[in-house]
């Protein structure tokens, strides 16, 4: 089975990973818009513009599945991407609800939904995290986070100086659900910010969940074939994508 993977930079790479570890498919096909990253600060209609650019790319691939890896994406865009689509398109949001919803059995659970401006915006995750019973969610822009990340400084002071600003005034919550691609990168920071109390929930475990679940994508690939792309600067994609996933890319 060949699929694309779609963000807005290099955060989805966390998305593949996860796929990579669960052996799900033969090929993958990654785009990265790193010309215009990040998504998370445009408006509507301009991400609702690039997510069908996104889909006129992958066209070319003859691939059977979508994965939209961005949240900013998956939160506005996808009814128009499924419309002039050929093929199937998933998206990050209810993948990380259904990880939530397996997660966690208590509805009285606290929840701390963090991503983009745009994303957070949205309403997205609250939305469908009330539907399905759970009333204490409080859901935090923390765009500062892409840029720390894409600029590779996934420790240190900068990020911990963001990170103070962003969760001085929060309590330890039940769990964290990373509403960004970008964020798991930044995981184990985070969760060392709450003492590691909070249980963690990341956009690549989910959508493996999801697939299996929903699409009964099994585990039966021992190699898989990955090509990267980017609007902007694609070597240096392939060498962070080397780095991060431990491989060599085409």
């Amino acid at each position: 089975m060949k699929i694309g993977v779609f963000d807005s930079g290099i955060g989805g790479l966390t998305v593949v990973k996860s796929l990579l570890e669960h052996k799900l498919f033969e090929e993958i096909i990654y785009y990265g818009d790193t010309a215009r990253v990040p998504y998370g600060v445009k408006d509507r209609n301009t991400i609702i513009r690039y997510g069908l650019e996104a889909v006129e790319f992958f066209k070319n691939f003859d691939i059977d599945l979508l994965i939209v890896a961005c949240n900013t994406v998956s939160a506005y865009a996808l009814d128009e991407m499924r419309a002039q689509a050929p093929f199937n398109i998933v998206g990050v949001v209810e993948p990380g609800i259904l990880a939530a919803k397996n997660a966690l059995k208590d509805s009285n659970s606290t929840i701390l939904v963090l991503g983009t401006k745009a994303t957070i915006g949205s309403g997205a995750y609250e939305t469908l995290l009330h539907a399905h019973g759970y009333g204490n969610v409080e859901a935090k822009a923390t765009g500062l986070f892409v840029p720390i990340v894409e600029e590779g400084l996934l420790e240190g002071e900068v990020l911990k100086s963001a990170m103070h600003h962003y969760f001085a005034k929060c309590e330890t919550p039940d769990a964290v659900i990373l509403g960004c691609t970008h964020f798991p990168l930044i995981a184990e920071a985070i969760s060392g910010y709450f003492g590691h109390q909070a249980l963690l929930i990341h956009s690549g475990e989910a959508i493996v969940e999801y697939l299996e679940s929903y699409y009964g994508v099994k585990e039966n690939c021992e190699k898989t074939l990955l090509k990267f792309f980017a609007s902007e600067n694609p070597d240096s994609l392939k060498a962070v994508a080397s780095t991060w996933l431990n491989l060599s890319a085409d």
